[in-house]
């Protein structure tokens, strides 16, 4: 297989009536336009998702699953498919299918535009197809967060994001680090943008989270991120001749 210059990677947990269509639509939105990898993580999903995916690799030869021998949460599915990934730009996903892989190509154009600091280009769900309660939480989150860390990014809830793979395995590794990507490239050194992209309905299937349990790990995490920023101190270096 050609050496990929993207690693598509999505995590999945019990999304076997998403997945298919997902891959097929991954397929349909990169091939020609870029040499890429398709990474499914399935984090030890109890119904038939291992299967659909195993018969998907079929029609699919740029299709990679790895599996979790025990659930281990969204976090970790991403940071193993990152970790397995063979391109340095890695591409994510949400397993639900509500992100559009079509998208991919945009965030992809933005980054060929963009200058050499941005490593981190996030979608941003400019028309969310959710019930109202969830979209007010996620609102009230997001308003929280964006006041508390200061990282201009308008939704970092967004599962649709592309990224160098380097620098994302430099980041400091939590459960839930995937929420708070922006901030932490941030406090990295590096730059990053938003990118306004599609959202859809769940296609099958029911939410792995609820607005109060969401709520409740946030406010935890979100004091640890904000302490990280607080402790973290960067620097130049220069290389003597």
């Amino acid at each position: 297989m050609t050496q990929p210059q993207l690693s598509v990677v999505i995590p999945a947990f019990n999304e076997e009536g998403n997945v298919a269509t997902l891959v097929d639509e991954v397929l349909a939105a990169l091939r020609g336009v870029v040499p890429f990898e398709l990474v499914i993580v399935d984090d030890c999903s109890r119904d038939g998702t291992l299967a659909v995916l195993q018969a998907a690799k079929a029609r699919a030869p740029e299709l990679r699953v790895l599996a979790h021998q025990r659930q281990s949460g969204q976090s970790t599915a991403i940071r193993t498919g990152v970790k397995a990934a063979r391109a340095p730009w890695v591409a994510t996903l949400d397993g639900d299918g509500q992100n559009d892989p079509a998208d991919l190509p945009r965030l992809l154009a933005a980054r060929d535009a963009g200058p050499a600091d941005v490593k981190l280009y996030a979608g941003w769900r400019v028309n969310r197809q959710d019930t109202g309660s969830k979209k007010w939480a996620s609102k009230w989150a997001n308003g929280i967060r964006s006041r508390l860390l200061r990282d201009a990014t308008p939704d970092t809830g967004c599962g649709t994001k592309l990224f160098e793979r380097a620098a994302f395995l430099e980041l400091p590794y939590f459960d839930h680090m995937h929420r708070y990507l922006p901030a932490l490239m941030q406090r990295a050194g590096w730059k990053t943008t938003s990118v306004p992209v599609n959202h859809r309905p769940r296609g099958a299937g029911a939410s792995k989270y609820t607005n109060l349990g969401r709520a409740l790990v946030g406010v935890r995490d979100l004091m640890g991120v904000a302490w990280l920023i607080k402790r973290s101190k960067l620097t130049d270096v220069r290389e003597l001749e």
